[in-house]
């Protein structure tokens, strides 16, 4: 560890290869999103659509009904920015509200056919970007990253649980 000066102090450990990899994590995953909307793929996705992909996967993904509030806990915004973000779904047909079968007084979200299309149309873009990343890797290692990605997505699900 470094003082604020980046002098060691005596007895500080000189970080393990493992620790400095292990640290790097957190600002690669800030980088990865960024990084990978920037591969050319055809068509390729505007912010809007990011924004509109986005709130459709928090959607699909809900254990069960999605409202706005819950758009929002999920997204770590406020209500009036997943109000916005929800508006702007529907206008492009892509989100539709209902009542809810559970308590008919709330309103809950639900994905159209459009909605649906945009989602696949992301899937293969970003399906498209991976392989343009890693062209230069084995196909082994492709698969093995691939595999241990979504093996990672999957324990940070199960983290709300």
């Amino acid at each position: 560890m470094q003082s604020d000066q980046g002098v060691r102090a005596p007895g500080d450990q000189v970080p393990s290869d493992e620790d400095r990899l292990l640290d790097e994590v957190g600002a690669a995953f800030s980088r990865l999103r960024r990084r990978t909307t920037q591969v050319g793929v055809d068509p390729a996705p505007s912010r809007k659509d990011l924004s509109r992909n986005l709130v459709l996967n928090v959607v699909d993904e809900a254990a069960g009904e999605m409202t706005v509030g819950g758009l929002a806990d999920q997204l770590g915004i406020d209500p009036s920015a997943a109000s916005r973000a929800v508006s702007d779904c529907i206008g492009s047909g892509l989100l539709e509200r209902r009542a809810s079968q559970l308590d008919g007084r709330r309103t809950v979200l639900s994905i159209t056919p459009e909605g649906d299309a945009l989602r696949a149309r992301f899937r293969r873009q970003q399906r498209s970007a991976f392989v343009h990343i890693t062209r230069d890797w084995s196909d082994e290692d492709r698969l093995t990253f691939a595999r241990l990605l979504v093996r990672y997505d999957r324990a940070t699900a199960r983290l709300s649980e």
